[in-house]
């Protein structure tokens, strides 16, 4: 039925025995990253990339609108002709009209906007209604309940995609304030840390914070720099990830990508934290995109966040990145201090600092004599 938001019931404010309030029932776990928008002029580029490349099933709204599926779902990334050539908006699916509910009070009673989205705006995203409200580094969330289903079989050259309880994949930003960008996840989604890693690239060092609002290792990674504050990417997202069932599924993308003649930014490898195989492609729009197989999946019971010394055990070696490329990216990052970065103050909160400091020791090494230049989670 329709959902109601005139009605908030806000936050349990029930008592407990001493007196004090009950904190807000946490939505930890009915949260899953639901679909990606991409603004792009590259629309016969982004089809092929899509389609013929990663494997997916593509719909073509009309002109200037193009949409992958990845399983059942009718929408997971909805491509809108714009100049922007990056993510623009993140689209997260929850389980129920309790947690809808939560969250969007959460968001209101910090005093952040919320607006409904048209019918033609949830058309297009294959859903039944949404609400659109301010993220970090100018990123919309999005938040619904019910995805529309496909009409038509799926269409595509992978057998499978990976999705279910842990949503359609992962997102990776870099960001000026980890801090308060965890913070902005933890009030909005109850985000819980699985882990860092410490990597250096283009020789700074980052760390990167890997974020999961379910059983996905994680649904947000987080890279910033130590010491000195710079943004070393372009676009707001550095890359997105999808998971595919099957190992041949992952080999034939490999290979019809490098045969299509898109770049590919690092090669095969094994990450240290979450053991996903996986390559790295350029988009047509200039991020990457990851695609992975075979993550562990989170255990709440025993999971312990900890910090790996570099991103892969093995492999992730970049392809025919120069060192004119490298300087390039440095120059681009610099050129990217003087731009102070949004985190939603009123959700970021104070913000959550980094606690864990111990290196697992079953962390990978970057092989001796290697580039450090190893991408981003």
């Amino acid at each position: 039925g329709p959902m109601s938001t005139t009605s908030l019931p806000g936050h349990d404010t029930s008592v407990e025995p001493n007196g004090l309030p009950t904190p807000p029932a946490s939505v930890f776990g009915r949260v899953h990253l639901g679909y990606l928008i991409i603004e792009t002029q590259r629309m016969t580029d982004w089809r092929r990339f899509g389609v013929d490349a990663v494997g997916m099933h593509a719909d073509e709204l009309d002109r200037d609108t193009l949409r992958f599926r990845l399983d059942e779902h009718a929408c997971r990334f909805l491509l809108e002709r714009g100049p922007a050539e990056d993510v623009t908006t993140i689209g997260w699916q929850l389980d129920d009209h309790d947690t809808f509910d939560r969250v969007i009070d959460r968001v209101r009673s910090a005093g952040v906007p919320t607006v409904e989205g048209t019918a033609e705006q949830a058309a297009r995203r294959g859903v039944e209604r949404l609400l659109r409200f301010p993220g970090p580094k100018g990123i919309t969330q999005e938040v619904f309940t019910r995805p529309v289903l496909g009409e038509v079989a799926l269409d595509m050259r992978t057998s499978r995609f990976v999705t279910g309880e842990g949503g359609m994949g992962h997102v990776a930003l870099t960001s000026t304030n980890p801090a308060g960008l965890r913070g902005y996840y933890d009030t909005v989604f109850d985000a819980r840390l699985s882990d860092y890693i410490d990597e250096t690239i283009s020789g700074v060092m980052l760390k990167i914070r890997f974020l999961r609002v379910n059983g996905r290792h994680h649904s947000i990674a987080v890279a910033s720099t130590q010491g000195v504050r710079l943004d070393p990417v372009r676009t707001r997202v550095q890359h997105l990830n999808v998971q595919v069932a099957e190992l041949d599924d992952m080999v034939g993308a490999y290979q019809r990508i490098k045969e299509l003649g898109f770049g590919m930014a690092l090669a095969v490898g094994q990450h240290t934290n979450d053991r996903e195989l996986s390559f790295y492609a350029q988009t047509p729009s200039g991020f990457e995109w990851e695609v992975g197989w075979n993550p562990i999946v989170v255990d709440e019971t025993t999971w312990e966040p900890v910090t790996h010394r570099g991103i892969s055990v093995w492999g992730h070696t970049p392809v025919g990145q120069t060192v004119i490329d490298k300087l390039d990216q440095f120059r681009l990052g610099l050129a990217s201090l003087i731009r102070e970065e949004d985190v939603v103050a009123p959700l970021a909160g104070a913000g959550v600092e980094d606690y864990v400091r111990e290196v697992a020791p079953s962390a990978g090494r970057a092989q001796p004599g290697r580039p450090g230049f190893t991408g981003l989670g």
